[in-house]
């Protein structure tokens, strides 16, 4: 599932291609590309219709087109892309939805193959701190990226969890953006199992998890985000390669980039842990 880094590379896409033309179609080819959107596909279109993409922002993994007090928000899911381009061009059989412009230039696609993701037209609220967002992700926390994020408020928050550090670090209410990939690699570079329990955590240890959290993300946005297939690109196609800098996800049995070990592998959450055995030993009150 794409997290903060590519969400993010796809934001800047779209301020760049769609930001201030005027929607002249959305024709939609897949009922659940908009299941969240309760009011149903036909109200979907035609209130989007005639109306102008005012910006683009992001939250996390969510990332959403403001048009006058309301926001087409977007989560992409396991496969969704947003794709611009030439509006001859040949439909993808896993096209879910398409917006064109009075302009007649690039087309705006959203394209899903497991329809794990979705569109929606919502209001924008205000939420304590000042923040405007859509009103159907407004209790997502700030992202480690943004001015509203508050290190000394997560910390308080993670010592009051109880529970494993990777655990807290992928809930989105607490803090947003960081999904499997980059929660293994902050991890990593912070010297922290993924099992280790939040009460445990000091200051000092809590200030290197951040700034690590912060680094992976900071150096992933730099590459374009992470690609590990087709699934996740650019608004214009092009994949991240983010990849090619991963320390411990997906490298079980490579060696440690940092002291050779080799990179272990473990089961979480229904998914996979990697981290180095060396560098990030098993805590004594492990919490699985």
């Amino acid at each position: 599932m794409p997290e903060l880094p590519e969400v993010e590379t796809i934001r800047a896409g779209l301020g760049r291609y769609v930001v201030g033309r005027t929607i002249e179609a959305v024709n939609v080819l897949h009922p659940r590309s908009v299941r969240r959107h309760v009011a149903g596909a036909d109200d979907f279109t035609g209130r989007l219709r005639g109306r102008v993409f005012t910006g683009a922002r992001r939250r996390g993994k969510y990332l959403w087109l403001p048009v006058d007090g309301d926001a087409l928000l977007a989560h992409l899911g396991m496969s969704g892309q947003l794709l611009v381009g030439d509006p001859q061009r040949p439909a993808n059989g896993h096209l879910r939805a398409r917006f064109t412009f009075s302009d007649s230039g690039p087309d705006l696609r959203f394209v899903d193959q497991r329809t794990f993701g979705h569109l929606c037209l919502v209001p924008v609220c205000l939420v304590p701190g000042g923040a405007e967002l859509p009103a159907l992700i407004k209790h997502i926390a700030p992202d480690p990226l943004e001015d509203a994020f508050d290190p000394g408020l997560l910390m308080a928050r993670l010592r009051r969890r109880r529970t494993g550090v990777k655990r807290a670090l992928l809930d989105q209410s607490l803090v947003s953006g960081i999904g499997n990939i980059y929660a293994d690699e902050a991890l990593w570079r912070a010297r922290l199992h993924w099992a280790r329990p939040t009460e445990t955590l000091n200051s000092a240890e809590v200030a290197r998890l951040v700034s690590a959290v912060q680094q992976v993300m900071t150096a992933a946005l730099a590459s374009g985000g992470t690609s590990f297939d087709a699934l996740y690109v650019n608004v214009n196609g092009a994949s991240g390669y983010f990849e090619r800098s991963l320390a411990v996800y997906g490298r079980a049995g490579q060696p440690c980039r940092r002291c050779g070990t080799p990179i272990r592998r473990e089961k979480f959450m229904n998914r996979s842990s990697f981290s180095c055995p060396r560098c990030q030993p098993v805590p004594r009150r492990a919490r699985w």
